[in-house]
């Protein structure tokens, strides 16, 4: 433990105590969590919209502008790993467990349950459901852990910075960031990461219990959770402790292999042609319909304004408040990339991939829900196996489905252990292991201790809450990275064509 900053301490304390407070009281820090997460979507889902929009477009120009041959490394260094492994472990980073348990569950309850403005169950509510589902999975969300990730890859692997979020901000202030300043943007950055993972564990610990609970007859209990996570953080200590290159490597490919044999199964056994004509239309209304969906606010109807504010601002928060832990972990696999090469990677392959993926699920469990299965009646965490159980060999498939969800809950956490160790011991590439014990132990502890108080929901306001301030330090990242890629454009060593 010498290599730790006081980072490390801060953090550590900071979520302990909120995590003994949602125990002591856990229905007054859900109130006033709560509370703070429903201004904040109130006040400022204006500046959710934009911000994040201005993401989307700051990649695009990046994409196509002179900057997107700049290596993320040396001229002439290689990726350190293949294409098929860089892409499998930025998505199962990314968003791999997420597309499980929403994969059925999202479209169908923007089908049946809160269409934005169309009837529930009609023509008009279904046309919109995979749309809205590709809209909150897709480009928007993948541009913000693409901003995160380039910039902290590029001032690690091209002007060899630590892998720090405020390293990346020295570039404007200077050494200011290397005092009490930075150590409160890593705070920012590290507890974000922390109750974002604790909250994933829940909803994974959950999601394997109701798969079971489903197949089996088990009950949906805090003790068959609590052993579920039991197991599973002895599995991703050992997968921690093997090492970046191994453990995660290949636990990200098998994530690959189980899915894909899920995605093809669910494809060719369901409504295959209503699937692709879904896929291809949504495609149509996604892209025709991107410019104004991202601006949407409705001020001017208070019950579309809610569901924006309920979904869009709720997901933007979301997956800005996840960036610090997806994008650090992206960066550290992205050596050698250049920035055209990483971007095109990290918004489209995983944006089509979802896509296709949402399509199978999604219309899967419509087909299902219209054919008389009651779906939209069951759980989110059961949503996917109601589906399967409609399917031939259904059993077969929802046991692949509970050993995917399981290997994403690995990775994610084995990731998160790595990224964390990262950002306390001052950015080391390698850092020690009874760090990563330290940090996986905790994140398995507090996501036990908040399932059994019922706190899931509470830890998730805080996540939520936290996005707003690391909203702008996002925006500060993006000034201080082009100022520096102007600069770095007239060095003397450009990289080779």
């Amino acid at each position: 433990m010498k290599k730790v900053t006081v980072v490390f301490w801060i953090t550590l304390i900071l979520t302990l105590a909120l995590s003994i407070l949602g125990v002591i009281t856990p229905d007054s820090f859900e109130r006033i969590s709560g509370s703070i997460m429903g201004y904040i979507s109130a006040h400022f889902g204006w500046f959710y919209l934009l911000i994040v929009t201005l993401f989307v477009l700051f990649c695009l120009y990046l994409v196509f502008s002179p900057y997107g041959k700049i290596k993320l490394g040396r001229p002439g260094e290689k990726p350190e790993f293949t294409y098929t492994s860089w892409l499998s472990m930025l998505f199962s980073a990314g968003m791999g467990i997420g597309l499980v348990f929403y994969g059925v569950a999202s479209p169908v309850s923007h089908y049946m349950k809160t269409p934005p403005t169309a009837e529930p169950g009609t023509k008009e509510a279904l046309e919109d459901a995979l749309r809205l589902t590709f809209f909150h999975y897709g480009i928007h969300a993948w541009a913000i852990y693409a901003v995160i990730a380039l910039v902290l890859a590029y001032f690690m692997f091209r002007h060899e910075k630590p892998g720090l979020v405020s390293a990346s901000l020295e570039t404007l202030f200077g050494d200011r960031m290397k005092g009490a300043w930075g150590k409160a943007v890593d705070v920012i950055a590290v507890f974000a990461t922390i109750v974002g993972v604790a909250t994933t564990l829940g909803f994974g610990a959950t999601q394997i219990n109701g798969g079971i609970a489903f197949l089996f007859d088990v009950p949906i209990s805090f003790w068959v959770q609590l052993i579920i996570i039991l197991i599973v953080t002895v599995l991703f200590m050992i997968s921690t402790y093997t090492g970046l290159s191994r453990g995660i490597k290949y636990l990200s490919n098998a994530n690959m292999g189980l899915g894909a044999i899920l995605f093809l199964a669910t494809l060719i056994l369901g409504p295959s042609l209503y699937i692709f004509n879904s896929f291809t239309d949504t495609i149509g209304s996604y892209l025709q319909q991107l410019p104004s969906e991202s601006f949407r606010l409705a001020p001017n109807d208070q019950d579309e304004r809610q569901w924006v504010l309920d979904w869009t601002v709720f997901f933007w928060a979301w997956w800005m408040a996840w960036s610090p832990f997806v994008g650090i972990f992206i960066a550290r696999v992205s050596k050698g990339r250049t920035i055209r090469e990483f971007l095109a990677g990290v918004l489209i392959v995983p944006s089509v991939v979802g896509f296709l993926w949402f399509s199978a699920f999604g219309i899967s469990g419509i087909d299902a829900q219209n054919n008389g299965a009651d779906i939209a009646g069951l759980p989110d965490e059961q949503a996917l196996f109601g589906m399967f159980e409609q399917l031939p060999f259904g059993m077969i498939l929802s046991i692949i489905g509970i050993l995917l969800i399981s290997t994403f809950f690995i990775t994610s956490a084995d990731s998160a252990t790595f990224v964390l160790g990262m950002q306390t011991t001052n950015g080391s590439m390698s850092p020690p292991t009874t760090v990563k014990f330290t940090w996986g132990f905790a994140q398995s502890a507090i996501a036990a201790v908040l399932l059994y108080t019922g706190g899931l929901q509470s830890l998730q306001n805080a996540l939520i809450s936290a996005a707003l301030p690391f909203s702008v330090i996002m925006l500060l990242m993006i000034i201080s990275f082009y100022k520096a890629l102007k600069a770095d454009k007239e060095k003397t060593w450009p990289d080779k064509k």
